[in-house]
This record gives structure tokens, sequence and C-alpha cells, in this order.
């Protein structure tokens, strides 16, 4: 992990895997979200990989014993911990941009919807992939996509097995901005920063209130839910008209 002044960078870096999210990868991202979230001066986290890839998704291995019928079938749990480093990832009150500088496969894409923005690399490439191994969907991720580009970008890359490069995902919206490879993580950086200036706990509030509005059953619901949160914020003398 590097720091650049408040944003934390943190690299995947498992390059004989290719980032695959191994039990010891997904323990190490936990672990990582835990500290980074204790420590006052960090206000945003910058995920990326090793190149060549983002995140190669679920080691192989691993899901091939969680499919041990003895296993896998009596005890979800054993499925659902491969899931813990992404939803971390999407838990954190802390503001995450996805550096997507190579593959982002499955599960990896998931780590990548899992963030707030994303910046793509020219070289990135998003891949559902998981019918063509002749595997289910999961961790949110057909909520998580369809959320990002809507019900039929997500059935083409789900089901009909599209992939989009860095250039397309800039295009249909799945990222923010598409850059050189050799910038990719300087301008994530840099767009990160951003959120140094706001005071940490306005920033959480406002990302609850953006995680939460999809599931408002109704407008005047969120809008009482924006409410509450506004006073808060006007108590705290944060209140700046330059």
């Amino acid at each position: 992990m590097d720091r650049h002044d408040q944003v934390a960078v943190l690299t995947l870096d498992d390059r004989d895997r290719r980032n695959a999210l191994t039990a010891g990868l997904v323990a190490d991202i936990v672990a990582a979200f835990d500290m980074l979230e204790a420590d006052p001066e960090t206000t945003a986290v910058v995920i990326t990989g090793a190149p060549p890839a983002f995140c190669a998704g679920a080691d192989l291995g691993d899901l091939t014993a969680l499919g041990d019928v003895d296993r896998a079938d009596n005890d979800p749990a054993a499925v659902r911990d491969i899931y813990d480093g992404f939803l971390r990832v999407l838990r954190s009150p802390l503001p995450t941009v996805a550096a997507v500088n190579g593959a982002a496969v499955g599960a990896g894409f998931n780590l990548a919807l899992a963030c707030d923005v994303r910046i793509a690399g020219t070289s990135a490439r998003f891949d559902a992939r998981f019918l063509t191994i002749g595997l289910h969907p999961g961790g949110g991720h057909t909520w998580l996509l369809e959320r990002a580009l809507g019900p039929q970008a997500a059935a083409a890359m789900v089901l009909f097995r599209e992939r989009l490069d860095g250039q397309q995902a800039f295009e249909r919206g799945l990222a923010w901005r598409c850059v050189p490879d050799d910038e990719l993580v300087d301008v994530s950086v840099t767009f990160a920063a951003q959120a140094a200036s706001v005071p940490s706990e306005l920033t959480a509030a406002t990302k609850a209130s953006l995680r939460e509005a999809p599931w408002a059953t109704s407008f005047d619901g969120h809008l009482a839910v924006e409410l509450r949160r506004q006073v808060w914020s006007l108590k705290q003398g944060w209140l700046d008209l330059g």
C-alpha cells in the first residue's frame, strides 16, 4: 500500500495468479480497509492491480473446492467467504476509486463495481465470464451491474458474454474516464484527492445517502433522510460560503 497525502493506493499484488481473489488476498483486503478506516488521515482509497491485470476473479482452485457437495451445498457461507473482499469495499464509508489497469473478470469485476467510481486504463477489460465457466453470477453482480449500466447492457454482458474495453466502458458510463495506462494511477489519485477537503463524517453520511437511494420506497421517504442529514451537517459548523 502506498500513500499520496490523504489518499491510500491499495495494489492487489499476486501476479502469478493475475491478482485472483484467493482466501489470503480477500483477508488482506478486509484487513487493509479495517486499518484505513481507523486512520483519520485517510480520506479516500484507490484500488488497482499489479500489471498486467486488475483482478482475474475468484481463484479457480478455491472455486473447485467450494464445488464439493459436502462442503458448498451444506455450508453456503463457504461460498460467501469469496465475497468478503469486495463487499468490504462496497460497505466502506471511505470514497473508493477503482483504477482498472487490465482485466477485471468475474469477482474481479465485482471488486471494480464495488468502488464508487471506476477509472479505466486503455488496457482495461470488463468481463463477467460467470456463465462461460458454468457458474451463476454471485456477490451481487447482477444487481451492481444493472445499476451501473441498465438492464439491456447488463444482460448483454452476463447472458451474451459481451466484454467492454476501457474506452467502451467510458462510452457506456461504466467508467468515469478512460486514460492512458501510464497515467492511470496518477489520474485516479488526483481524482480521489478531491474528497480530501471535505470532513470525513460529511463524506461518509453523503455516501450513505447515495447508497440508500436505490432502496428508498418513495421520494418523500428519501427526502426526509436527506433533510435529517442536512440539518445535522448544518449543526457541525462546516458551512463555508466562501
